[in-house]
């Protein structure tokens, strides 16, 4: 059973929520009302689960103005079909003209993958990331710490998310039928509360393989 110190945090989660509709309908009278009736999202960002980096708030957008989707180390998998359903509902059907793949620096399951510990089963879900740290090896380990190697694969590994997202039928439908539909590359810092473009953004089939060689060939950590 729950404490009174978890009645009373639960409690304060309530309160924190009035509070702030409060303030949204202060600041854009009628924002619910009109919310309610329609979502029109220009954008799907595909986010880690991580609790310090929540997609709405650090780039500034209110309710309605995003799609997300959000799993252990952002990954965008053939075989997720929650993910997939997310991708074909923000292209199809909300008609998103932007898709965000954002990781960021120190993300923990990109480190657990770097690790030769069992995890059970978050070790299958990181398979892929332990593929590319093979993969990547040479450009991961000429780091020169622990902590850059992290962050290099935290790099490498949303550059081949996005490629993962470009891969998919629906984005190569959404392609070859003309829609304005452009994949995008970034990464966010804990430490600072920045985002950085990695030069991974692609809006026609024709052009992944030579942005993504590009930006994967581009120097690691620029940023830190």
């Amino acid at each position: 059973m729950a404490d009174s110190d978890d009645d009373d945090f639960l409690g304060g989660l309530f309160d924190n929520n009035r509070a702030w509709a409060k303030q949204i309908e202060k600041n854009n009278p009628g924002f619910f009302d009109k919310l309610a009736k329609q979502q029109l999202p220009r954008v799907l960002w595909i986010g880690c689960s991580d609790s310090r980096v929540p997609a709405n708030e650090i780039i500034g957008m209110l309710p309605g103005e995003v799609f997300v989707h959000r799993n252990v180390a952002n990954q965008v998998m053939m075989v997720d079909f929650n993910c997939l359903a997310v991708l074909q509902y923000a292209i199809d059907i909300l008609r998103v003209r932007h898709v965000i793949v954002c990781g960021h620096y120190g993300c923990g399951g990109v480190k657990a993958s770097l690790k030769n510990h069992e995890l059970g089963l978050l070790d299958n879900w990181l398979h892929g990331i332990n593929a590319l740290g093979r993969r990547y090896e040479e450009a991961i380990v000429a780091q020169p710490n622990k902590s850059g190697q992290v962050d290099a694969l935290c790099e490498i590994n949303v550059i081949e998310q996005v490629r993962n997202v470009c891969r998919t039928s629906i984005v190569r439908q959404a392609w070859r039928r003309g829609q304005d539909c452009t994949v995008h590359g970034w990464i966010y810092g804990i430490h600072d509360g920045l985002i950085h473009d990695l030069k991974a953004s692609v809006s026609d089939a024709a052009d992944v393989a030579a942005t993504l060689a590009a930006a994967l060939a581009a120097p690691r950590l620029a940023h830190r």
